[in-house]
């Protein structure tokens, strides 16, 4: 639950979230931004609002995330007029009027809340998030198994930074009607393979049958399309504003530019200038060093119900 004091026009700017907001004679749902908007309401009102976690708002309003980007959809299209009127004349609070639906919700996609957590925790390249996530169960388990190895942990190959991309480029494997129905099986071992090796495909056999997110792998298409209609939109973009958070997040503690862009990620500052500017419409030195910049320090307190 969060409250916000108007103090005049406010700059929005995209953070991945879904909002339902309450105040000035209204009940809206704010969706998912992919640019800048101004919040203007009279000098004196209060709003007040839920923050559903990302990928969680489709299952409780009862709409697809991706039908509500870059909207302010009134909550009577959404839920009825009723429900509106109750809203607006404070008969029941935000988050009673969510609560009241939380029974209805479906089970968490697992492997979109993976994504999700992946992208948010500072990966450089969505391919690199959906490893394990994309394929057959069996695809999947030896990717986690390859991630887990000595090889990938001890010695990480050198890579130069990249802009996030649309994810891997070559075509995922379809599972077979066997393959669906049974378990991966362990390839066969040469002469020459180590004893760790094969205990790491064993590992990864266990992991594909015991850990809910590699059972959950699918194609990278239908992960994709699961993942705009429960985020709002696709995981190049949501990295992007992600990451674009993570610098906001970051700025009040890190002395200039380039350094706050090597801390949240960015290739360079020309990469932080340029998201900076497609996301809020401003520069950098103008976002970052004006008042133009959204109170950090409350929506980190109040984020999330």
């Amino acid at each position: 639950m969060w409250r916000s004091a108007s103090e005049g026009p406010k700059r929005i700017v995209p953070d991945g979230c879904v909002d339902l907001v309450i105040g000035d004679g209204a009940a809206f749902v704010a969706g998912p931004d992919t640019t800048a908007w101004s919040s203007v309401t009279r000098p004196d009102a209060v709003l007040s609002g839920v923050r559903f976690r990302p990928g969680r708002a489709a299952a409780a309003l009862g709409v697809a995330a991706d039908e509500l980007v870059d909207r302010r959809v009134p909550v009577g299209e959404l839920w009825g007029r009723s429900w509106a009127e109750r809203l607006v004349e404070a008969e029941v609070s935000p988050v009673e009027a969510v609560a009241g639906r939380l029974g209805e919700l479906p089970p968490e996609d697992l492997a979109v809340a993976e994504l999700i957590a992946r992208l948010e925790a500072g990966v450089s390249r969505v391919g690199e998030a959906a490893m394990g996530l994309i394929g057959s169960r069996e695809a999947a388990a030896a990717g986690m198994a390859a991630r887990a190895s000595p090889e990938h942990n001890s010695s990480p190959p050198a890579r130069t930074p990249r802009e996030p991309g649309p994810g891997p480029t070559t075509p995922p494997h379809s599972p077979s009607p066997a393959e669906k129905r049974h378990p991966p099986s362990l390839p066969p071992r040469s002469a020459g393979s180590s004893t760790e090796t094969g205990l790491s495909r064993a590992a990864a056999v266990v992991a594909w049958a015991e850990d809910p997110v590699l059972s959950a792998a699918v194609s990278e298409r239908r992960l994709r399309r699961r993942f705009v209609q429960a985020v709002g939109y696709g995981p190049a973009t949501y990295l992007r504003v992600s990451r674009f958070q993570r610098a906001v997040a970051l700025a009040p503690h890190v002395r200039g530019l380039a350094a706050l862009a090597a801390a949240a990620g960015y290739a360079d500052q020309a990469h932080l200038s340029r998201d900076c500017r497609a996301l809020t419409g401003l520069t950098p030195r103008r976002y970052f060093g004006g008042s133009s910049t959204v109170d950090v320090a409350v929506r980190d307190r109040l984020r999330s119900a």
